[in-house]
């Protein structure tokens, strides 16, 4: 079976890169500049939200903004070069194009921080679309046409639903495959090596 060419959206952190130790690093690094008690080990289990709502464990309201900012200027020094390609990213983006489809990410990072870890990485998408979580990755989604929407956390499987997109899942997250599919995963594949063979499959 030939499949359609089909507009496929990826998550980013721990969907095509595992960057806990380069956000792990950053943590520590805004630690030691601010005095702030963070627990990066803790908050590295817990990636998929916006960043801010992980900041508000560590730091008063009045605070965030200010902290935030700090974040991704340290983040571009700190958590570029440690952080890696989750197994099967680069062929999955890859077999998207093979078929004649277009790949973008959506992801709830800073949009210049998710480019420089793809480049940094050799993984091409079409496009990148930054500081979208949940539902409001629905908006990018739309507009770029996507039929499928894969990620690891349960704010994707939202995301693909709000848009209408078939939510593939990977537990390659804090998410497990059941639990993914009690929140309406539409496919759960280990990992994301089994997903040019799915794609294959997939009559669009």
């Amino acid at each position: 079976m030939t499949p359609r060419p089909v507009t496929v959206g990826f998550d980013l952190d721990m969907t095509l890169i595992d960057s806990r130790p380069g956000i792990r690093a950053t943590y520590l690094a805004l630690a030691a500049e601010t005095g702030a008690h963070i627990d990066a080990d803790l908050a590295v289990t817990r990636l998929g939200p916006p960043l801010e709502v992980e900041l508000a464990h560590w730091f008063p309201e009045e605070e965030l903004d200010e902290a935030a900012g700090r974040y991704r200027e340290l983040y571009v020094r700190h958590a570029i070069e440690p952080s890696l390609a989750m197994p099967g990213a680069r062929e999955a983006v890859d077999a998207v194009r093979r078929t004649g489809g277009t790949a973008i990410v959506v992801t709830a990072k800073h949009g210049p921080s998710a480019e420089l870890h793809l480049d940094h990485l050799g993984i091409e998408p079409d496009a990148v679309i930054g500081r979208l979580w949940a539902e409001a990755k629905a908006d990018a989604l739309v507009e770029h046409g996507a039929g499928v929407y894969v990620g690891d956390h349960l704010g994707d499987v939202r995301g693909a639903r709000a848009a209408g997109a078939l939510s593939v899942a990977v537990p390659t997250g804090p998410c497990g495959a059941e639990e993914l599919r009690a929140a309406g995963a539409d496919v759960v594949l280990e990992d994301l090596t089994e997903f040019p063979a799915w794609l294959e499959s997939y009559p669009g």
